[in-house]
């Protein structure tokens, strides 16, 4: 079982993913449309997550650049790949901001 199990990962490893990573997009924008159709989510939430977007392009554009700059992976790069990261992370205080407000709204509303 263990084998088999090695066997498995060793192959999803080799599998190139670049066709899945550019798929993933669709659901993604799936979602962002119906969220957009929320209309007691707020605009912090919706911002945030539209944010993400932005992360994966940013982080896609600094990728190009250390391959032709620096002939190295984003990886393996730590302060280009800080930067990349930093834009996830907005991201996601913008999404936890809404939510927060969200919740101190419906504190407000049931006292």
């Amino acid at each position: 079982m263990n084998d088999l199990f090695l066997k498995f990962i060793g192959k999803l490893g080799s599998i190139d993913n670049t066709a899945l990573f550019a798929v993933s997009i669709v659901p993604y924008v799936i979602f962002l449309y119906y969220l957009y159709k929320i209309k007691y989510v707020n605009k912090f939430i919706k911002t945030g997550f539209s944010l993400t977007v932005l992360f994966v392009l940013i982080t896609i554009l600094i990728s190009i650049f250390t391959l032709n700059y620096y002939d190295k992976t984003l990886v393996e790069v730590d302060f280009l790949h800080g930067l990349a990261e930093s834009f996830l992370t907005v991201s996601d205080f913008v999404i936890l901001f809404g939510f927060m407000r969200i919740l101190n709204n419906l504190e407000v509303n049931n006292s």
